[in-house]
This record gives structure tokens, C-alpha cells and sequence, in this order.
């Protein structure tokens, strides 16, 4: 059985037409063209030669449009990955990172992500972090690791 959108309102031609000349956003161009491709009756096959995706994305990109109409058409993005530690966390990191441990009377001179990450752990600033992950927020924060410690980057 063919695939094919449903018909088309005169207004949803139109601003197909209009998106499908756009050179706004290529993507939504190119979703265009396959709806009106398939309002025309064309064969998914035909319309995945013609834009140069794969079937299975044509048939995507059709059961969206029959889904949710134009809107479908435009790109969904995703906020990403959730940050894993508020403001405060990644102050008192870098505090901790910037103060000498030995002032903290712990028995060694110098952090080590290891150290800090057992630090942040025991002193309930976050119930769990990787080293890399300390790393990352230290150069975030402008700091560089420099003789064996970390300092702020000097601009």
C-alpha cells in the first residue's frame, strides 16, 4: 500500500511552496518538497531518489506532516543533556581546587582530581563526580593546572 499525505488545504500549498523556495533553513526546504512531492502523488522511492534520503526518513517526514501539519515539519531540538551541578557547586569547586589543602589540615600538599573528588564527595558538595568531570568544570571556569596546582588562567 502507497504512503501519501493527506490533502492538502489551499493555504498549506501555498506555504509549502513558499518554504520549499526558502533559503532560510534547507532542512525544512527539503521536508517541503517530499509533502508536496507526496501530494502529488508521487511514490516514496520516488520522492527518497529526488531529495536524497532514505525511505525510511521520506515516510518519517510524511507521517509527521499527517500528524501534526507544517509545524511537524520544522526540526525538534533537544535541550540536551540536563547540567549536572547548580552555580554553587561549581564555585565551591573551584574553591576547593583554589584553597591548600594543607590549610584544610589534610595530609598533603597538593589536590589531585582524585583528592578533590574525594573532598567534594565528603564534604556533601555533590553525591558523586568524576575526576574528568572536575577537570572539565575547573577549565570551564578559567583555571589551568600549573606547577602541580590549579590557578586562574592569567588573560
Amino acid at each position: 500500500m502507497a504512503l501519501y499525505v493527506k490533502p492538502l488545504t489551499a493555504e498549506e500549498q501555498k506555504r509549502l511552496e513558499n518554504l520549499r523556495h526558502s533559503q532560510a533553513d534547507a532542512e525544512v526546504a527539503k521536508r517541503a518538497s517530499i509533502v508536496l512531492m507526496s501530494a502529488g502523488r508521487a511514490r516514496v522511492h520516488e520522492i527518497s531518489a529526488a531529495v536524497g534520503l532514505h525511505p525510511i526518513n521520506v515516510r518519517k517526514w510524511i507521517h509527521r506532516f499527517n500528524r501534526m501539519g507544517i509545524e511537524g515539519l520544522y526540526p525538534k531540538r533537544s535541550p540536551g543533556r540536563p547540567r549536572l551541578f547548580d552555580e554553587a557547586q561549581r564555585q565551591a569547586i573551584v574553591r576547593l581546587a583554589s584553597t591548600d589543602p594543607e590549610k584544610l589540615g589534610l595530609g598533603f600538599s597538593r589536590w589531585s582530581l582524585q583528592r578533590l573528588r574525594a573532598q567534594l564527595i565528603e564534604q556533601g558538595i555533590t553525591p558523586d563526580i568524576s575526576a574528568e568531570t572536575i577537570r572539565q568544570e575547573l577549565i570551564r571556569a578559567g583555571m589551568v593546572f600549573e606547577g602541580r596546582r590549579w590557578v586562574r588562567a592569567e588573560s
